[in-house]
């Protein structure tokens, strides 16, 4: 299991907006096998989760290790994780996070909770963050070296580069 892209997949599930069937379709655009068990129920439960998480990536970017860790261990008791060894390959068994009779809710939770709780235990509970750009209130996973990510995105990092750039130039010019 790639948990660093699990935990990068909850963050990409809190920040999508998912209002019906077909936003989750498009959100699970690279992973077309799911799609024809998508049903309304995932994108309700689905909500919910989103809500339940962004507590999560609020405290480890103000740096309450407490919170990070008990409310994540709070989801996992609510949404427990079924791991299995996957035998569809046999030359590549690997383990999933869920049984077959999942949904695709339940998949995705399940991934992000383990993600998330294997980069807390391995990076630490300070490696989530909410993006400083003005204007945005994305989520991100922070996996450099040096724990310095302020930004959701390149976009959001150009945005607050160039903004910060022209305010200096318009405070040299005054």
């Amino acid at each position: 299991m790639d948990f660093i892209r699990y935990a990068e997949s909850a963050a990409a599930l809190l920040n999508a907006d998912l209002p019906d069937v077909d936003a989750l379709l498009d959100h699970l655009s690279r992973r077309e096998w799911l799609h024809p068990t998508v049903v309304e129920d995932d994108v309700t439960a689905l909500h919910g989760f989103q809500s339940a998480l962004r507590p999560v990536f609020e405290a480890s970017d103000r740096g309450d290790v407490g919170s990070v860790v008990s409310t994540i261990n709070a989801l996992l008791i609510e949404h427990p994780v079924t791991p299995m060894i996957s035998d569809h390959d046999p030359d590549d068994l690997h383990m999933h996070v869920a049984n077959r009779a999942a949904s695709v809710s339940e998949l995705l939770i399940s991934e992000s909770l383990m993600g998330l709780a294997n980069l807390v235990c391995d990076l630490g509970a300070t490696r989530l963050g909410i993006c400083q750009a003005v204007k945005c209130d994305h989520v991100f996973v922070d996996t450099s070296p040096n724990q310095s990510r302020r930004y959701c995105s390149e976009r959001c990092s150009s945005r607050a580069n160039v903004a910060a750039y022209r305010a200096r130039q318009k405070a040299a010019a005054s």
